[in-house]
């Protein structure tokens, strides 16, 4: 390859990553209900004004956007493009979070990345081997290879009433140092809540084991809908709550979990019915060891938090 033909892929390739993060601005615009501007997409894909002047009018030329005199908007040609950029995005999030265990404060700037460096058939394997899940680490839908996006019906926590079960559906991601506060409170999508108090200073909710307090700016960027009844046995609780020396049955794992990680602790031997018993501790408190079928295995509290376990006394107890 000569260096004339190298330099054209890699600005190629520079092109392209600009494109895809344009088209993924002007849907996220419109998600929200409003135009995408020149300025706006400047300072989303970081080039001058002048430079995403002439990259709309490339990407007006392939027929995925249109100029309007509120500003720019997606044809159904660049929403059905700009959803696959978002559907990888996501989809590595998930990876990275679910998988590859990084923090959620710094999945996404990694999705960014990845999310130009794929083929359809990519995508595709990757959902398939996480056992296709419909949502990303920070609640949001993962659109489907056939271009749907499900939109779920929520309303910020500053909106919702007191004294009314809630689940957590969605938590901004931006901007990262809100979203950084509401990952180091420990609030994930799924989590179930009840607002106890609140006013113009802080709102107060709380879940089955703790009470959380933040201020109305940041718990707008919490997003909630109502919360299915219950429907768990009583006698049902997460390994976590199995103590020092004592056993139990496995019952199931959580619904949530899938793919890589589901796989994982199937193959450790924590099928429905194996005997578990917790042994101990981590010096600080993670992770936790546990015997089950004759081998000795370790688990953070997160992992051990969607096992799903019985009194080893139960009369449905099959032994592994």
């Amino acid at each position: 390859m000569g260096p004339l033909t190298w330099w054209s892929r890699i600005r190629e390739a520079r092109r392209r990553v600009l494109i895809e993060d344009a088209l993924k601005h002007l849907h996220a615009c419109e998600w929200r209900g409003h135009r995408a501007t020149i300025d706006s997409l400047a300072g989303a894909i970081g080039i001058p004004s002048r430079a995403v002047v002439r990259l709309c009018q490339h990407i007006e030329a392939q027929g995925w956007l249109r100029s309007t005199a509120g500003g720019v908007c997606l044809t159904p040609d660049g929403t059905r493009m700009a959803l696959q950029v978002i559907r990888a995005h996501r989809l590595w999030e998930r990876y990275l979070a679910d998988e590859a265990r990084m923090p959620l404060t710094s999945i996404h700037a990694v999705a960014d990345r990845r999310e130009h460096r794929r083929t359809p058939r990519d995508i595709q394997a990757l959902e398939a081997a996480m056992g296709y899940p419909t949502t990303d680490p920070h609640g949001d839908p993962i659109p489907t290879a056939d271009g749907r996006l499900p939109d779920p019906a929520s309303k910020p926590l500053t909106e919702w009433p007191t004294d009314v079960p809630a689940v957590i559906v969605h938590l901004e991601d931006e901007p990262a140092a809100v979203f950084s506060q509401l990952a180091a409170e420990g609030l994930r999508p799924g989590q179930r809540i009840k607002v106890i108090e609140a006013d113009a200073a802080r709102i107060v909710f709380a879940d089955d084991r703790e009470t959380y307090t933040l201020a109305p700016i940041i718990a707008a960027n919490v997003f909630v809908g109502p919360a299915a009844p219950i429907t768990t046995l009583p006698f049902v609780t997460p390994l976590t709550t199995l103590k020092r020396g004592q056993d139990a049955i496995v019952h199931e794992l959580d619904d949530t979990l899938r793919g890589f990680t589901r796989r994982r602790l199937l193959d450790l031997g924590l099928t429905p019915g194996a005997v578990v018993t917790s042994q101990y501790t981590g010096f600080l408190g993670d992770p936790t060891a546990y015997r089950v079928r004759g081998s000795l295995i370790a688990l953070r509290r997160d992992q051990a938090q969607r096992v799903l376990i019985r009194p080893a006394g139960s009369s449905e107890q099959r032994h592994g």
